[in-house]
């Protein structure tokens, strides 16, 4: 009788062990579901994407013999774009900064044209220029494809490089990468490219800015310094944005963004959308869904979820949360959030709603700036400090030189005309 008991009394253990996990697995169950629904009524905008740089690295940017919808050794191809509930992607063109004064503009252009074959071979792919175009791609059944420039060395301080890349159908620039140009400072300090002091923002780096705003163009302010993006939230007249940074107060890595910062933003209008890299979400190579739901809970407590986006970095760098490996893992994020309290409404603007609220201001404000001319503004040779650029005169060829088919070092008609040039430099 005594052994019946225990075992009855084991019996209901073992009953209330199981109605716990049933209940366990069907709020998981249940999470995941109106997670794959708010997802799909509105289809995810990832603002940071570096499959471009994979291509080139692995394929060498021979898409001829590749499958699109299945690449090998990345995290990014159109099936698990799907599968993952993607409606636009923000691709980014990168280039090494050790190409800086070289062919940064050539490598930028090859990038540029990789992107826009991607988008524009596949037809699951569209590539779109405008805020509008995100809202047709969904009525298309497509995924929406936008160009953006990762690094302002890639434009050689040149304003109509960057008109030339917005006629490419860039829109989005990334001031800086991990090294300085000669008119913004980097958060990195890897290079040793035009290092200064107390200038973090040059009088071209804020026409660079402004030009930007009078194409229509993203100002995107990861990996540029606190000072340099806080020099440019106080001189843009449109919103900019963060396309891949996290919170600073959750991982103190300069690549994230301080408080001070985000209210800034919040004053400017923009969007910051979270990064997921290991490093930069938990500041060490571990870390899971649980610590980028964390980002967006602080973000969301100092600025609001209106603030917030998505700009994962696959593809990017080497290191991500378990659970959050690769594109097709975002419902996994969206559930941990649902379990935390967000509400549709925030969550329809961190997957989207966000970023075309800020683009369409963006494009306003470039509307507002219809009758203002393209800048001819100049960035001065010796601010640039560049030995690869050249001070263009008319040639001149003695008559030696004609017969041996070369032209002297060092014309005596360029000559009178460098030296007086070379005499305003030093005196203005």
């Amino acid at each position: 009788m005594v052994i019946y008991k225990e075992a009855g009394i084991s019996g209901q253990w073992i009953q209330l062990f199981i109605f716990i996990i049933l209940s366990l697995l069907h709020g998981i169950i249940s999470e995941t579901s109106r997670a794959l629904d708010i997802m799909t009524k509105y289809p995810l905008i990832d603002g940071h994407n570096d499959l471009a740089l994979q291509l080139r690295i692995h394929h060498h940017n021979k898409l001829s013999q590749l499958d699109s919808h299945n690449i090998p050794l990345v995290a990014t191809d159109i099936s698990r774009l799907k599968a993952g509930r993607v409606g636009g992607q923000v691709f980014a063109a990168y280039v090494l900064c050790t190409a800086q004064d070289k062919d940064a503009v050539r490598l930028a252009l090859e990038q540029i044209d990789v992107i826009r074959r991607l988008c524009t071979e596949n037809t699951e792919l569209e590539l779109v220029t405008t805020a509008e175009g995100f809202n047709n791609s969904i009525n298309s059944r497509k995924i929406a494809c936008l160009i953006s420039v990762e690094g302002g060395h890639t434009i050689d301080s040149s304003l109509p490089a960057l008109r030339m890349f917005y006629q490419l159908g860039v829109r989005s620039m990334a001031l800086t990468h991990s090294c300085n140009t000669p008119w913004a400072e980097s958060s990195a300090k890897i290079y040793q490219h035009y290092q200064r002091k107390n200038n973090s923002l040059t009088k071209f780096g804020k026409a660079v800015v402004s030009e930007m705003n009078r194409l229509g163009m993203l100002v995107d302010l990861s990996h540029s310094s606190w000072e340099t993006a806080k020099a440019v939230l106080k001189h843009s007249a449109a919103p900019v944005i963060f396309s891949h940074s996290s919170a600073y107060a959750i991982c103190n890595s300069t690549r994230n963004v301080p408080d001070s910062l985000l209210l800034l933003l919040k004053t400017n209008g923009g969007l910051i959308m979270v990064n997921f890299y290991s490093n930069f979400v938990a500041c060490s190579n571990k870390a899971n869904v649980s610590m980028v739901a964390d980002h967006l809970d602080h973000i969301k407590r100092v600025i609001g979820a209106e603030s917030i986006g998505i700009g994962a970095d696959f593809d990017g760098a080497h290191g991500f949360p378990q659970g959050l490996d690769d594109v097709s893992k975002y419902p996994a994020l969206i559930s941990e959030l649902i379990s935390r309290g967000w509400i549709e409404k925030e969550l329809a603007g961190v997957l989207r709603l966000n970023f075309i609220r800020v683009f369409r201001k963006v494009e306003e404000v470039r509307d507002d700036m219809l009758n203002t001319s393209p800048s001819e503004v100049e960035i001065p040779i010796l601010e640039a400090n560049n030995s690869c650029r050249v001070i263009l005169t008319r040639p001149v060829r003695t008559e030696s030189s004609y017969r041996n088919q070369k032209s002297p070092l060092l014309p005596i008609r360029a000559l009178a005309w460098f030296i007086p040039f070379f005499v305003q430099l030093i005196y203005y």
